[in-house]
């Protein structure tokens, strides 16, 4: 991560004093803390409206307190969620991890910090993108099947049809087959379509 790279961190808390004292080490790596919390109630709604890159969760006096607030940053958040810990707490981190919470930090110097926050920011763009992959993956599935139903093709053909239209378009490949997904929710399924006078199906000048 450069220098100049600033982000939007998230603090929340049971203990006031411990998100002032973070509050000042992320200050002093030249971070910005957009909001610190102790509030389990209204942290969902604080994290859904500031759109934190990373929220900093610390264990305070109660274990339970820490794992609500992990739970219901996560539920909101689209950014790695940390437990800062005083002290290493194996139970309390087997836990956290349970409630998606991406990495955990002991306390340590500005400089252990940073590292850390660079390390789970990778990471977890990494993981991003390897969801991303395995989605990409099921719509040009979910594009073939359409295919192969609507022009009774094998699964083969049917990857070539798409392959066929992102050439002569320039368009992606998946770019082809959400076309083809959102195209399928207005088109009837070849079995409901209508027969013709001679017996076969009217497409309603319609095509997949």
């Amino acid at each position: 991560m450069s220098d100049d790279h600033h982000l939007r961190v998230l603090v929340a808390n049971e203990r006031e004093e411990r998100i002032a004292l973070v509050t000042t080490l992320v200050a002093g790596l030249g971070h910005a803390v957009i909001a610190g919390s102790t509030d389990v109630a209204g942290i969902g709604h604080l994290t859904a409206r500031e759109h934190p890159d990373v929220a900093l969760v610390g264990l305070g006096s109660s274990s339970a307190h820490a794992l609500e607030l992990i739970e219901q940053i996560v539920a909101e958040a689209d950014c790695p969620v940390i437990a800062v810990l005083e002290t290493r707490d194996r139970d309390f981190v087997n836990e956290a991890a349970k409630r998606g919470v991406f990495a955990y930090i002991v306390d340590s110097t500005p400089e252990e910090l940073q590292s850390a926050l660079d390390i789970t920011l990778r990471r977890f763009s990494d993981y991003h993108n390897l969801q991303g992959a395995f989605g990409r993956r099921a719509q040009t599935e979910r594009a073939k099947g359409i295919l192969m139903e609507r022009h009774k093709v094998d699964e083969h053909e049917a990857f070539e049809m798409l392959r066929a239209q992102s050439r002569r378009t320039g368009r992606k490949l998946i770019d082809i087959a959400m076309s083809v997904l959102e195209g399928h929710l207005l088109l009837p399924s070849a079995s409901n379509r209508r027969p013709s006078r001679d017996g076969r199906a009217a497409s309603d000048g319609s095509s997949a």
